[in-house]
């Protein structure tokens, strides 16, 4: 069989079957169609509106569980659910419980479920992707309208393949032991279009991939940086610009253990990018708004054919308009709310005193819930304001790097809790786990951070890479039913090391592949 090739390949016939209109943006592969498509700037940017359009969609990256499948949200979404700070009250319809009780990877056999889900997902928009950057050398247009285009195909690439590392291997760098595991397995790397003909590759090591990321994302940061004055973009925060680019350069390098990385990308979007550290106001209105001053990207929902109603992001978060949250309320850890002051403003996203839903989160909301309306976060300019604090404090190349950290800690937090100061802190002790307090100036950083970004970054990806463990107790607000499904699952997230944070590979493509056998399979 040839399923995973063949269904990257194929993709138009499925989604003239299975997706909204908008989804048909893709550009088609292996056809003539697609070749007149990429000839000139002017054109190939639909194809590039396709990828976005499809990363905010439902209904056509798995055969079923669609309401929990629609894109980078769900699965910032689904990382939050596996780590510490987000805790489900309750299975309610089901969706993103599996993520939560750790009930996945069993399911590689299905194409139902998240390893298939994120498979096929981030390999679709790698493919497409690929014919653009393929046809870069030739494409017609000005040289700054060519450079916006093929830079996005550069950065989307980038970060498929960062959202596949993240899923489907360890992290390539402990911090907290200070140790490296880049020779273990990772995913197939595939960097040209892609034809019926195409064989499957076997699975690149970290250090392969991490290559390919790093390569990919300064490249995109290059092209971006010539085609800033292109005459195709109307919406630029919906599309990955510049500052964009360089946000995921910074995750990547915070993944790696590169401090020096890391706080250089952060550094240059606070300083160059115009964004601004966001108010109360800003805070306290939805998270729903790309018109927001501080952030940098996201997917526009302004109209009901964008919306994609109980599947959603808002469906699973808002719990003061029903849909899926009603029947399944997302809390913050008890733990992590009282490390915040009685001045923090950010204390409005939480309602410790709820009598059915103890510390129910009201950080988001729909803009109308009538057309299930509301845009869609990925990247603010707060969590730069993190990053580079943490990479100053940890740089060992940066000159008076302990007060640029409390500085930048000091400048965004100004505008949440007015009696903050930093200053006094120092150190980089961090405990064995993530509720584990010790008092230092890194792990008030890392608390700030997991506050600001509770339920839309994907928390699962700093605890990797950190090399802490997670010690999920019942007094925090876990249920019964959560922990004692863990426990019938010997699933024990105190170990930083374990495999239950890394997804099996979807049976289709071991079928598929010759490349990639039972033996590849992850633990």
């Amino acid at each position: 069989m040839k399923k995973a090739i063949y269904s990257i390949i194929s993709f138009a016939a499925l989604a003239l079957a299975s997706c909204s209109q908008s989804m048909l943006d893709f550009s088609p592969t292996d056809s003539g169609s697609g070749d007149e498509m990429l000839k000139s700037a002017s054109t190939a940017i639909t194809s590039i509106n396709g990828v976005y359009s499809s990363m905010r969609t439902a209904g056509w990256s798995t055969t079923a569980n669609t309401h929990q499948c629609f894109g980078i949200a769900a699965y910032n979404l689904a990382l939050d659910a596996m780590a510490d700070d987000l805790v489900m009250q309750g299975q309610g319809n089901g969706w993103f419980w599996g993520d939560h009780t750790y009930n996945v990877k069993s399911n590689y056999t299905s194409s139902a479920f998240r390893s298939y889900d994120v498979w096929y997902a981030n390999y679709k928009w790698i493919a497409n992707v690929n014919y653009v950057i393929d046809a870069a050398p030739a494409m017609a247009g000005s040289e700054a309208d060519v450079a916006y285009v093929v830079g996005q195909a550069y950065a989307i690439r980038a970060l498929c393949y960062l959202n596949l590392a993240t899923w489907f291997s360890r992290t390539p760098y402990n911090a907290m032991r200070g140790t490296a595991r880049w020779d273990e397995a990772c995913v197939p790397i595939y960097t040209t279009g892609t034809s019926i003909k195409t064989g499957g590759q076997p699975r690149a090591t970290l250090r392969q991939v991490y290559d390919r990321i790093d390569e990919d994302i300064d490249t995109a940061i290059e092209y971006l940086e010539k085609g800033r004055e292109n005459s195709l973009a109307t919406a630029n925060k919906t599309h990955i610009g510049l500052y964009a680019a360089l946000g995921i350069k910074s995750r990547a390098c915070l993944a790696e253990g590169d401090w020096d990385g890391a706080y250089t990308a952060a550094k240059r979007v606070i300083d160059q990018g115009g964004y601004a550290v966001g108010t109360k106001a800003d805070l306290t209105g939805g998270m729903n708004s790309l018109d927001k001053s501080n952030v940098i990207w996201g997917a526009s929902i302004q109209i009901a054919d964008q919306a994609g109603g109980y599947a959603s992001f808002f469906a699973h978060m808002d719990n003061q308009q029903g849909a899926y949250a009603e029947s399944a309320p997302k809390l913050i850890n008890k733990q992590l709310y009282n490390r915040m002051s009685s001045t923090d403003v950010r204390r409005d996203w939480w309602d410790p005193n709820d009598k059915e839903s103890p510390y129910i989160g009201k950080k988001f909301a729909f803009s109308n819930v009538a057309s299930w309306l509301g845009d869609y976060l990925y990247m603010r300019v707060e969590e730069m304001y993190f990053t580079a604090a943490e990479a100053a404090l940890r740089s060992e190349n940066l000159p008076g790097n302990v007060q640029i950290a409390r500085d930048l800690m000091n400048t965004v937090m100004a505008e949440r809790d007015p009696k903050y100061n930093a200053n006094y802190r120092s150190g980089l002790n961090l405990g064995a786990t993530t509720t584990t307090w010790t008092g230092s100036l890194l792990e008030d950083i890392l608390i700030q951070r997991r506050i600001e970004l509770w339920g839309e970054y994907g928390r699962l990806f700093d605890v990797r890479r950190l090399g802490q463990g997670i010690d999920r107790r019942a007094d925090d607000g876990f249920s019964e039913e959560c922990l004692s499904g863990m426990s019938r699952r010997n699933v024990d997230l105190t170990k930083p090391d374990t495999y239950d944070w890394v997804l099996t590979i979807p049976q289709d493509e071991l079928d598929a592949n010759p490349n990639i056998n039972e033996e590849d399979q992850n633990p």
